[in-house]
């Protein structure tokens, strides 16, 4: 039986205050699903390269503790580097998901190839090797950037979303791409303006998947069906001393046994 109410957190995993904005989050909410939203108190300002996600990860992880503790039923992880992801599921019992892996997932089920749109050029590498760690190498055609850092997204949104259509167009004609996706969870909102700039290209039955919209749907449905990580893949990290995390220290379910 479906469960009728479920509470979905969403975990920024940078330090800029308004980054995402908690309206924008409701603006996801429907009937039964809550959707609430933190950042983490230390750690980059933006994701733009493998070192400022590795430092994002400590307070992600402290993020994910604390929404199980507050009773969220799933945790989405706010960064298309997807930092945290599989230690984050090895520390709470509830299903925790990146929008890259879900992204990447619902493109190869609704076509035979997708490309990533993102937001620098130095980001192509992290999102070939996520692709081959989620088993998609096959299916990603390309991966394209706009050359905004994240910050400046929204400097100019028009401008930010002439680049995308640029960019998602060459992805299709080029490329070969079958469906888009958004490589920033910066870029939320932009699918409807980058659909209809490729229709006015000609280009209309390609989908353009935007992550975090898409990540709440999944999280909330596999709530509702009480479905989460195996615990065979994940299972929680044995107990042992802990330096200088006083946030993770002891908080895991392995270190009651």
């Amino acid at each position: 039986m479906l469960r009728s109410h479920v509470h979905v957190r969403v975990v920024t995993p940078i330090t800029t205050k308004g980054f995402r904005r908690a309206e924008d989050l409701r603006a996801l909410e429907v009937p039964g699903v809550t959707v609430s939203h933190v950042e983490i108190a230390s750690g980059p300002a933006s994701i733009e390269s493998e070192f400022e996600a590795a430092l994002s990860v400590p307070g992600t992880l402290a993020r994910i503790i604390e929404a199980e503790g507050e009773g969220a039923d799933a945790v989405i992880i706010d960064c298309m580097g997807d930092p945290g992801l599989r230690p984050g599921r090895e520390v709470v019992g509830i299903p925790v998901l990146g929008p890259a892996e879900t992204a990447m997932h619902i493109a190869a089920m609704l076509g035979h190839t997708f490309s990533v749109v993102t937001v620098m050029r130095r980001l192509r590498a992290s999102f070939e090797n996520e692709a081959a760690l989620y088993g998609l190498s096959g299916k990603l055609a390309s991966v394209r950037s706009v050359d905004i850092p994240v910050l400046e997204l929204e400097t100019d949104l028009a401008r930010t979303n002439a680049l995308l259509v640029e960019e998602a167009a060459k992805a299709v004609e080029l490329d070969g791409a079958d469906a888009i996706i958004f490589g920033c969870t910066g870029l939320m909102g932009c699918a409807a303006a980058v659909s209809e700039g490729l229709a006015r290209r000609g280009i209309i039955d390609v989908p353009v998947i935007d992550p975090i919209p898409t990540a709440v749907q999944v999280a909330a449905a596999l709530a509702r069906l009480e479905l989460t990580q195996s615990k065979r893949t994940y299972p929680a990290p044995p107990a042992k001393p802990l330096v200088g995390y006083p946030d993770l220290h002891c908080r895991w379910p392995a270190a009651a046994e």
